[in-house]
């Protein structure tokens, strides 16, 4: 997300009144050439983690469908399905008994609460492409880490969103990837505090049209399990 404005760690705005887990994003959507590979110079690491995942095709995705859900003590607390066309920036939330569409480019006060909804899911769903895609930020590396949930040895990004723009400025996530630059966990600190306000692993990848996307992330205890079904690209 190459973006101008921060966004939210959002509530997840979820159909219930539990706490859930939160996340952070930019407002505005990647433009096609920031969507592409360099060959001309040597990729940064965040760059790298991002091609690595596949955002080379991501080009040439003409709609992105997929389903957010969130499981608590094996309860699920928020379900929420979307259909995306990048190219058009237009969203829509496709709900029980409703639908609702609308152009990003044309934001008002009657789809604010679903476009942060869709905003907090995509960065869940594209997190390694947000690296890329957004502005504003602060991005540090360390050859030597220890992964918060398996201990095992790993490498680690950090990127701090800047303090000012967007729902929630000033927060930082910790990557944590492997030698071939997949992500393996991440932690969520708001406000860039030195403690964790969320841990989740990076779980179950799969591939459509060239897109390497994680599935399933767990919390340390296994009672947080944040899942994507239904996910389907298309060119």
């Amino acid at each position: 997300m190459k973006f101008l404005l921060r966004l939210l760690p959002i509530i997840l705005l979820c159909f219930s009144c539990e706490q859930q887990p939160k996340t952070s994003s930019e407002t505005s959507e990647p433009t096609p050439e920031i969507a592409t590979s360099s060959k001309d110079r040597e990729l940064t690491i965040a760059e790298t983690i991002a091609y690595k995942h596949g955002l080379e095709n991501w080009k040439d995705i003409t709609q992105l469908d997929f389903t957010f859900n969130v499981d608590r003590a094996g309860r699920t607390v928020a379900k929420r399905s979307w259909s995306w066309k990048p190219k058009l920036d237009q969203v829509t939330l496709h709900k029980p008994n409703d639908t609702i569409t609308y152009n990003r480019k044309q934001l008002d006060s009657t789809v604010v609460q679903a476009d942060q909804a869709f905003i907090n899911d995509k960065f869940w769903l594209l997190a390694p492409y947000q690296l890329v895609w957004d502005e504003g930020t602060t991005i540090t590396t360390q050859d030597t880490a220890t992964a918060p949930i398996s201990k095992q040895k790993t490498k680690m990004l950090t990127i701090v969103y800047g303090d000012q723009g967007g729902y929630t400025p000033g927060d930082a996530y910790d990557f944590y990837y492997d030698d071939d630059f997949m992500i393996k966990e991440w932690v969520y600190r708001k406000g860039n505090q030195e403690e964790p306000s969320m841990m989740t692993t990076f779980e179950a990848y799969t591939e459509t049209q060239g897109l390497k996307i994680p599935l399933v992330h767990y919390g340390p205890d296994n009672d947080l399990k944040l899942y994507f079904t239904d996910v389907r690209a298309q060119r």
